[in-house]
Protein backbone atom coordinates (compact mmCIF):
# COMPACT_ATOMS: atom_id res chain seq x y z
CA UNK A 1 0.00 0.00 0.00
CA UNK A 2 1.46 3.26 -1.67
CA UNK A 3 0.12 6.68 -1.04
CA UNK A 4 0.35 9.79 -3.56
CA UNK A 5 -0.14 13.98 -3.46
CA UNK A 6 -1.85 14.08 -7.00
CA UNK A 7 -3.44 16.32 -9.54
CA UNK A 8 -4.13 20.24 -8.23
CA UNK A 9 -1.81 20.45 -5.34
CA UNK A 10 1.05 18.70 -7.30
CA UNK A 11 0.52 21.14 -10.13
CA UNK A 12 0.18 23.87 -8.53
CA UNK A 13 3.15 23.34 -6.39
CA UNK A 14 5.05 23.29 -9.38
CA UNK A 15 3.83 26.47 -10.64
CA UNK A 16 4.26 28.55 -7.33
CA UNK A 17 0.20 28.70 -7.66
CA UNK A 18 -1.64 29.35 -4.33
CA UNK A 19 -3.32 26.02 -3.03
CA UNK A 20 -5.85 24.94 -0.44
CA UNK A 21 -7.10 21.33 -0.94
CA UNK A 22 -4.95 17.76 -1.53
CA UNK A 23 -6.04 14.97 -2.96
CA UNK A 24 -4.12 11.69 -2.36
CA UNK A 25 -4.13 8.49 -3.81
CA UNK A 26 -3.68 5.01 -2.60
CA UNK A 27 -2.32 2.10 -4.70
CA UNK A 28 -2.40 -1.30 -3.44
CA UNK A 29 -5.22 -1.34 -1.13
CA UNK A 30 -9.02 -2.57 -0.69
CA UNK A 31 -11.80 -0.49 0.93
CA UNK A 32 -11.60 -3.27 3.74
CA UNK A 33 -8.41 -2.36 4.57
CA UNK A 34 -8.87 1.29 4.34
CA UNK A 35 -11.71 1.26 6.44
CA UNK A 36 -9.42 -1.28 8.95
CA UNK A 37 -6.88 1.95 9.21
CA UNK A 38 -9.88 4.33 10.50
CA UNK A 39 -10.99 5.56 7.06
CA UNK A 40 -14.13 6.93 6.80
CA UNK A 41 -16.10 5.97 3.29
CA UNK A 42 -17.61 8.68 1.22
CA UNK A 43 -17.98 7.80 -2.01
CA UNK A 44 -21.02 7.12 -3.76
CA UNK A 45 -19.79 5.99 -7.70
CA UNK A 46 -16.10 4.42 -6.63
CA UNK A 47 -13.84 4.30 -3.34
CA UNK A 48 -13.03 7.68 -1.79
CA UNK A 49 -12.17 8.22 2.12
CA UNK A 50 -11.88 10.70 4.93
CA UNK A 51 -8.54 10.25 6.78
CA UNK A 52 -9.32 9.99 10.19
CA UNK A 53 -7.21 12.93 11.25
CA UNK A 54 -6.82 15.41 8.51
CA UNK A 55 -10.50 14.63 6.69
CA UNK A 56 -8.60 15.08 3.37
CA UNK A 57 -9.95 12.78 0.51
CA UNK A 58 -7.88 9.49 -0.27
CA UNK A 59 -9.40 8.06 -3.06
CA UNK A 60 -8.66 4.36 -4.45
CA UNK A 61 -6.57 3.96 -7.55
CA UNK A 62 -8.46 3.38 -10.19
CA UNK A 63 -9.24 2.63 -13.99
CA UNK A 64 -12.25 3.33 -15.82
CA UNK A 65 -14.16 2.36 -18.62
CA UNK A 66 -16.88 4.23 -21.22
CA UNK A 67 -19.99 2.87 -21.00
CA UNK A 68 -22.78 5.63 -22.14
CA UNK A 69 -22.92 8.98 -22.55
CA UNK A 70 -22.22 11.67 -20.61
CA UNK A 71 -20.74 12.63 -17.47
CA UNK A 72 -21.89 9.88 -15.20
CA UNK A 73 -21.52 6.63 -18.14
CA UNK A 74 -18.49 4.94 -16.77
CA UNK A 75 -18.13 2.02 -14.92
CA UNK A 76 -14.35 1.90 -12.69
CA UNK A 77 -12.05 -0.58 -11.28
CA UNK A 78 -10.02 -0.09 -8.01
CA UNK A 79 -8.60 -3.45 -7.64
CA UNK A 80 -5.05 -3.90 -5.98
CA UNK A 81 -3.65 -4.44 -9.15
CA UNK A 82 -4.64 -0.56 -10.34
CA UNK A 83 -1.02 1.08 -10.76
CA UNK A 84 -0.35 4.30 -10.26
CA UNK A 85 0.57 5.17 -14.38
CA UNK A 86 -3.21 3.50 -14.68
CA UNK A 87 -5.05 5.92 -12.41
CA UNK A 88 -3.03 8.99 -14.04
CA UNK A 89 -3.91 7.76 -17.34
CA UNK A 90 -7.58 8.43 -17.10
CA UNK A 91 -7.47 12.29 -15.98
CA UNK A 92 -7.62 14.94 -18.22
CA UNK A 93 -4.53 16.75 -18.52
CA UNK A 94 -0.84 16.34 -18.35
CA UNK A 95 -0.21 18.87 -15.53
CA UNK A 96 -2.99 16.84 -13.62
CA UNK A 97 -1.83 13.60 -14.13
CA UNK A 98 1.82 14.21 -12.03
CA UNK A 99 1.95 12.53 -8.30
CA UNK A 100 4.27 13.12 -5.50
CA UNK A 101 5.74 10.38 -2.97
CA UNK A 102 6.21 10.62 0.03
CA UNK A 103 9.66 11.52 -0.28
CA UNK A 104 9.04 14.27 -2.64
CA UNK A 105 9.28 13.00 -5.85
CA UNK A 106 7.72 13.58 -8.91
CA UNK A 107 5.80 10.78 -10.84
CA UNK A 108 5.21 12.05 -14.29
CA UNK A 109 5.07 9.45 -16.75
CA UNK A 110 2.98 11.63 -19.08
CA UNK A 111 5.13 15.05 -19.90
CA UNK A 112 3.14 17.16 -17.28
CA UNK A 113 6.40 19.33 -16.33
CA UNK A 114 7.23 19.71 -20.05
CA UNK A 115 3.59 21.13 -20.16
CA UNK A 116 4.67 23.35 -17.44
CA UNK A 117 7.71 24.80 -19.10
CA UNK A 118 5.97 25.64 -22.39
CA UNK A 119 2.81 26.57 -20.60
CA UNK A 120 0.39 23.92 -22.55
CA UNK A 121 -3.27 22.40 -21.31
CA UNK A 122 -3.02 19.07 -23.04
CA UNK A 123 -4.89 16.32 -22.66
CA UNK A 124 -3.12 12.86 -21.75
CA UNK A 125 -5.13 10.27 -23.83
CA UNK A 126 -7.72 10.04 -26.26
CA UNK A 127 -9.80 8.81 -23.10
CA UNK A 128 -10.34 12.83 -22.92
CA UNK A 129 -12.98 12.13 -25.33
CA UNK A 130 -15.37 10.23 -23.01
CA UNK A 131 -16.02 12.73 -20.88
CA UNK A 132 -17.76 16.16 -21.73
CA UNK A 133 -17.36 17.96 -18.39
CA UNK A 134 -13.39 18.04 -20.12
CA UNK A 135 -14.65 20.48 -22.01
CA UNK A 136 -15.22 22.85 -19.27
CA UNK A 137 -13.03 21.96 -17.23
CA UNK A 138 -10.07 22.93 -19.88
CA UNK A 139 -11.61 26.47 -20.51
CA UNK A 140 -11.97 27.33 -16.82
CA UNK A 141 -8.15 26.06 -16.27
CA UNK A 142 -7.21 28.32 -19.40
CA UNK A 143 -9.10 30.95 -17.32
CA UNK A 144 -7.04 30.52 -14.84
CA UNK A 145 -3.89 30.14 -16.23
CA UNK A 146 -4.10 32.62 -18.66
CA UNK A 147 -1.97 35.34 -16.90
CA UNK A 148 0.95 32.92 -16.54
CA UNK A 149 0.96 32.52 -20.24
CA UNK A 150 -0.68 29.07 -20.50
CA UNK A 151 -3.16 28.21 -23.79
CA UNK A 152 -4.95 25.77 -24.89
CA UNK A 153 -2.52 22.93 -27.37
CA UNK A 154 -3.83 22.56 -31.01
CA UNK A 155 -4.66 18.78 -30.70
CA UNK A 156 -6.90 19.26 -27.33
CA UNK A 157 -8.79 21.92 -29.20
CA UNK A 158 -8.89 19.87 -32.04
CA UNK A 159 -10.53 16.83 -29.33
CA UNK A 160 -12.93 19.18 -27.64
CA UNK A 161 -14.47 20.06 -31.63
CA UNK A 162 -14.71 16.36 -31.95
CA UNK A 163 -16.86 16.02 -28.78
CA UNK A 164 -18.99 18.71 -29.66
CA UNK A 165 -18.93 17.41 -33.50
CA UNK A 166 -20.17 14.04 -32.44
CA UNK A 167 -22.69 15.81 -29.82
CA UNK A 168 -21.25 14.66 -26.55
CA UNK A 169 -21.48 17.89 -25.26
CA UNK A 170 -24.82 17.86 -25.55
CA UNK A 171 -25.11 15.21 -22.38
CA UNK A 172 -23.47 17.81 -20.02
CA UNK A 173 -26.53 18.31 -17.27
CA UNK A 174 -27.28 21.85 -16.40
CA UNK A 175 -25.83 21.14 -12.37
CA UNK A 176 -22.48 20.29 -14.35
CA UNK A 177 -22.47 23.13 -16.66
CA UNK A 178 -23.38 25.66 -13.84
CA UNK A 179 -20.69 24.45 -11.59
CA UNK A 180 -17.80 25.04 -13.54
CA UNK A 181 -19.33 27.87 -14.89
CA UNK A 182 -19.43 29.73 -11.53
CA UNK A 183 -15.84 28.31 -11.02
CA UNK A 184 -14.76 30.03 -13.94
CA UNK A 185 -16.09 33.26 -13.03
CA UNK A 186 -14.05 33.43 -10.39
CA UNK A 187 -10.75 32.89 -11.98
CA UNK A 188 -8.47 35.72 -13.37
CA UNK A 189 -9.50 36.00 -16.44
CA UNK A 190 -13.46 34.55 -16.90
CA UNK A 191 -13.64 35.83 -20.47
CA UNK A 192 -11.09 33.25 -21.77
CA UNK A 193 -13.07 30.97 -20.43
CA UNK A 194 -15.67 32.23 -22.81
CA UNK A 195 -13.27 32.59 -25.62
CA UNK A 196 -12.44 29.10 -25.14
CA UNK A 197 -15.63 27.59 -25.42
CA UNK A 198 -16.05 29.59 -28.78
CA UNK A 199 -13.14 28.16 -30.47
CA UNK A 200 -13.83 24.68 -29.99
CA UNK A 201 -17.27 25.21 -31.20
CA UNK A 202 -19.06 24.27 -27.60
CA UNK A 203 -20.25 27.94 -26.87
CA UNK A 204 -23.25 27.63 -29.52
CA UNK A 205 -24.72 24.53 -28.18
CA UNK A 206 -24.00 25.24 -24.07
CA UNK A 207 -24.82 29.17 -24.36
CA UNK A 208 -26.15 29.81 -27.72
CA UNK A 209 -27.61 33.62 -26.78
CA UNK A 210 -23.57 34.61 -25.63
CA UNK A 211 -22.71 32.88 -29.01
CA UNK A 212 -25.45 34.81 -31.24
CA UNK A 213 -23.59 38.35 -30.14
CA UNK A 214 -20.24 37.33 -32.20
CA UNK A 215 -20.14 38.86 -35.74
CA UNK A 216 -23.35 41.57 -34.76
CA UNK A 217 -22.02 45.25 -35.44
CA UNK A 218 -22.67 48.13 -32.81
CA UNK A 219 -21.89 51.87 -33.84
CA UNK A 220 -18.47 52.45 -34.39
CA UNK A 221 -18.96 55.96 -32.25
CA UNK A 222 -19.79 54.46 -29.17
CA UNK A 223 -18.56 51.13 -29.97
CA UNK A 224 -14.76 51.13 -31.57
CA UNK A 225 -14.70 47.34 -31.05
CA UNK A 226 -17.41 47.66 -33.03
CA UNK A 227 -18.39 43.71 -32.96
CA UNK A 228 -20.92 42.78 -30.06
CA UNK A 229 -19.36 39.89 -28.69
CA UNK A 230 -16.07 41.08 -28.45
CA UNK A 231 -17.42 44.36 -26.49
CA UNK A 232 -18.91 41.87 -24.02
CA UNK A 233 -15.70 40.22 -23.14
CA UNK A 234 -14.29 43.52 -22.53
CA UNK A 235 -16.72 44.18 -20.08
CA UNK A 236 -16.35 40.78 -18.62
CA UNK A 237 -12.44 41.64 -18.38
CA UNK A 238 -13.57 45.02 -17.00
CA UNK A 239 -15.77 43.25 -14.66
CA UNK A 240 -13.08 41.10 -13.55
CA UNK A 241 -10.70 43.85 -12.68
CA UNK A 242 -13.39 45.92 -10.68
CA UNK A 243 -14.84 42.51 -8.40
CA UNK A 244 -14.09 39.12 -7.42
CA UNK A 245 -18.47 38.97 -7.24
CA UNK A 246 -19.08 36.32 -9.50
CA UNK A 247 -22.59 37.50 -9.56
CA UNK A 248 -21.77 41.05 -10.76
CA UNK A 249 -19.28 39.30 -13.44
CA UNK A 250 -22.38 37.03 -14.56
CA UNK A 251 -24.91 39.48 -14.96
CA UNK A 252 -22.17 41.89 -16.89
CA UNK A 253 -21.65 38.66 -19.51
CA UNK A 254 -25.65 38.58 -20.26
CA UNK A 255 -26.02 42.25 -19.87
CA UNK A 256 -26.52 42.72 -23.88
CA UNK A 257 -28.06 39.37 -24.84
CA UNK A 258 -31.17 40.95 -26.92
CA UNK A 259 -28.37 42.60 -29.29
CA UNK A 260 -28.15 39.10 -30.69
CA UNK A 261 -31.89 39.24 -31.73
CA UNK A 262 -31.27 42.37 -33.60
CA UNK A 263 -32.82 42.20 -37.58
CA UNK A 264 -29.63 42.91 -39.77
CA UNK A 265 -32.05 45.82 -41.60
CA UNK A 266 -31.24 47.89 -38.20
CA UNK A 267 -27.74 47.28 -37.82
CA UNK A 268 -25.43 49.02 -36.40
CA UNK A 269 -28.22 50.41 -33.94
CA UNK A 270 -29.95 48.02 -31.30
CA UNK A 271 -33.41 49.73 -30.61
CA UNK A 272 -34.72 48.00 -27.57
CA UNK A 273 -32.76 45.31 -27.07
CA UNK A 274 -33.31 46.03 -23.30
CA UNK A 275 -36.79 44.57 -23.43
CA UNK A 276 -34.96 41.57 -25.91
CA UNK A 277 -32.42 40.31 -23.18
CA UNK A 278 -35.15 39.84 -20.77
CA UNK A 279 -36.59 36.56 -22.06
CA UNK A 280 -32.71 35.41 -23.42
CA UNK A 281 -31.86 36.24 -19.86
CA UNK A 282 -34.11 33.61 -17.89
CA UNK A 283 -34.27 31.42 -20.91
CA UNK A 284 -30.19 30.79 -20.38
CA UNK A 285 -31.02 31.33 -16.25
CA UNK A 286 -33.00 28.67 -16.59
CA UNK A 287 -31.47 25.85 -19.06
CA UNK A 288 -28.11 26.02 -16.66
CA UNK A 289 -29.88 26.87 -13.53
CA UNK A 290 -28.09 29.56 -12.08
CA UNK A 291 -29.05 30.52 -8.72
CA UNK A 292 -31.48 33.18 -8.08
CA UNK A 293 -29.08 36.54 -7.19
CA UNK A 294 -27.54 35.57 -10.68
CA UNK A 295 -31.11 35.34 -12.55
CA UNK A 296 -32.36 38.92 -10.63
CA UNK A 297 -28.81 40.58 -10.94
CA UNK A 298 -29.00 39.82 -14.83
CA UNK A 299 -31.94 40.55 -15.25
CA UNK A 300 -31.96 44.25 -13.80
CA UNK A 301 -28.59 44.96 -15.46
CA UNK A 302 -30.27 44.00 -19.00
CA UNK A 303 -33.44 45.76 -18.47
CA UNK A 304 -32.03 49.12 -16.65
CA UNK A 305 -27.73 49.61 -17.87
CA UNK A 306 -28.51 51.91 -20.64
CA UNK A 307 -30.94 54.14 -18.01
CA UNK A 308 -27.80 54.22 -15.65
CA UNK A 309 -25.72 55.27 -18.92
CA UNK A 310 -28.20 58.31 -19.12
CA UNK A 311 -28.44 58.88 -15.33
CA UNK A 312 -26.88 62.66 -15.79
CA UNK A 313 -29.88 63.50 -18.32
CA UNK A 314 -32.54 61.70 -16.21
CA UNK A 315 -35.33 63.66 -14.75
CA UNK A 316 -36.10 63.36 -11.10
CA UNK A 317 -39.22 61.44 -11.81
CA UNK A 318 -37.47 58.92 -13.92
CA UNK A 319 -34.84 58.82 -11.36
CA UNK A 320 -37.19 57.71 -8.95
CA UNK A 321 -39.07 55.66 -11.03
CA UNK A 322 -35.61 53.34 -11.74
CA UNK A 323 -34.37 53.21 -7.91
CA UNK A 324 -38.40 51.76 -7.51
CA UNK A 325 -38.11 49.37 -10.52
CA UNK A 326 -34.64 48.18 -9.02
CA UNK A 327 -35.75 48.03 -5.24
CA UNK A 328 -33.24 50.13 -4.70
CA UNK A 329 -34.29 51.21 -1.27
CA UNK A 330 -34.39 47.77 0.27
CA UNK A 331 -31.57 45.94 -1.47
CA UNK A 332 -28.82 48.56 -2.24
CA UNK A 333 -26.22 46.54 -1.65
CA UNK A 334 -27.43 44.73 -4.97
CA UNK A 335 -27.98 48.21 -6.38
CA UNK A 336 -24.28 49.01 -5.77
CA UNK A 337 -23.73 45.76 -7.84
CA UNK A 338 -25.89 46.71 -10.71
CA UNK A 339 -23.66 50.21 -10.78
CA UNK A 340 -20.41 48.18 -10.96
CA UNK A 341 -22.02 46.28 -14.19
CA UNK A 342 -22.78 49.55 -15.77
CA UNK A 343 -19.42 50.63 -15.11
CA UNK A 344 -18.18 47.73 -16.36
CA UNK A 345 -20.32 48.05 -19.59
CA UNK A 346 -19.16 51.44 -20.21
CA UNK A 347 -15.65 50.89 -19.36
CA UNK A 348 -15.59 47.63 -21.89
CA UNK A 349 -15.19 49.78 -24.88
CA UNK A 350 -11.78 49.98 -27.09
CA UNK A 351 -10.17 53.13 -25.70
CA UNK A 352 -12.87 53.44 -22.77
CA UNK A 353 -11.24 51.23 -20.78
CA UNK A 354 -9.73 54.11 -18.05
CA UNK A 355 -12.85 56.43 -18.90
CA UNK A 356 -14.31 57.60 -15.68
CA UNK A 357 -17.83 56.79 -15.05
CA UNK A 358 -19.64 59.41 -13.22
CA UNK A 359 -23.08 58.01 -13.76
CA UNK A 360 -22.21 55.39 -11.29
CA UNK A 361 -21.45 58.41 -8.14
CA UNK A 362 -24.06 60.27 -9.47
CA UNK A 363 -26.96 57.40 -8.78
CA UNK A 364 -25.61 56.30 -5.76
CA UNK A 365 -25.97 59.83 -4.32
CA UNK A 366 -29.46 60.15 -6.02
CA UNK A 367 -30.58 56.85 -4.03
CA UNK A 368 -28.74 58.56 -0.45
CA UNK A 369 -30.78 61.26 -0.90
CA UNK A 370 -33.92 60.12 -1.73
CA UNK A 371 -33.24 57.78 1.83
CA UNK A 372 -33.34 60.87 3.81
CA UNK A 373 -36.82 60.64 4.27
CA UNK A 374 -38.35 60.84 7.99
CA UNK A 375 -41.38 58.62 7.98
CA UNK A 376 -41.93 58.67 11.29
CA UNK A 377 -42.42 62.37 10.99
CA UNK A 378 -45.24 61.11 7.85
CA UNK A 379 -46.68 59.05 10.06
CA UNK A 380 -47.24 61.45 13.15
CA UNK A 381 -49.06 63.90 9.95
CA UNK A 382 -51.37 61.17 9.83
CA UNK A 383 -51.25 59.73 6.45
CA UNK A 384 -51.99 56.07 5.70
CA UNK A 385 -52.09 53.79 3.00
CA UNK A 386 -51.63 54.94 -0.39
CA UNK A 387 -51.44 58.77 1.03
CA UNK A 388 -48.29 57.35 2.85
CA UNK A 389 -46.95 56.12 -0.02
CA UNK A 390 -47.95 59.31 -2.42
CA UNK A 391 -46.08 61.57 0.67
CA UNK A 392 -43.09 59.03 0.76
CA UNK A 393 -42.83 59.72 -3.42
CA UNK A 394 -43.35 63.12 -3.14
CA UNK A 395 -40.92 63.69 -0.95
CA UNK A 396 -38.20 61.99 -2.18
CA UNK A 397 -38.98 63.47 -4.97
CA UNK A 398 -38.51 66.81 -4.06
CA UNK A 399 -34.76 65.61 -2.66
CA UNK A 400 -34.19 64.33 -6.04
CA UNK A 401 -34.84 67.52 -7.94
CA UNK A 402 -33.08 69.58 -5.14
CA UNK A 403 -30.45 66.62 -6.06
CA UNK A 404 -29.74 67.09 -9.73
CA UNK A 405 -30.35 71.07 -9.67
CA UNK A 406 -27.32 70.85 -7.48
CA UNK A 407 -24.97 68.63 -8.98
CA UNK A 408 -22.16 69.18 -10.60
CA UNK A 409 -21.40 66.16 -12.44
CA UNK A 410 -21.18 66.61 -16.47
CA UNK A 411 -23.36 65.54 -19.16
CA UNK A 412 -21.17 62.47 -20.99
CA UNK A 413 -22.09 60.39 -24.04
CA UNK A 414 -24.59 57.27 -23.55
CA UNK A 415 -22.88 53.77 -24.68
Amino acid sequence: MKTYLVGGAVRDKLLGYPFHEKDWVVVGATPEIMEQQGFTPVGKDFPVFLHPKTKEEYALARTERKTGRGYAGFSFYCGEDVTLEDDLIRRDLTINAMAEDEHGNIVDPYGGQQDIVHKKLRHVSDAFLEDPVRILRIARFAARYHHLGFTIADETNALMRKMVDNGEVDHLVSERVWKEMERALGEAAPDIFIQSLRDCGALARLFPEIDALFGVPQTATHHPEIDTGIHTLMSLQQAAKMTDSTVVRFATLLHDLGKGTTPEHEWPRHIAHEDRSLPLVKQLCGRIAAPKEYKELSLMVAQFHTHCHRALELKPATLLKVLQQTDSFRRPERFAQFLMCCEADARGRTGFENREYPQAEYFSGALAVSQQIDVKDISARGFTGKDFGDEINRLRLAKLTEYKNNSNHKTIEPT
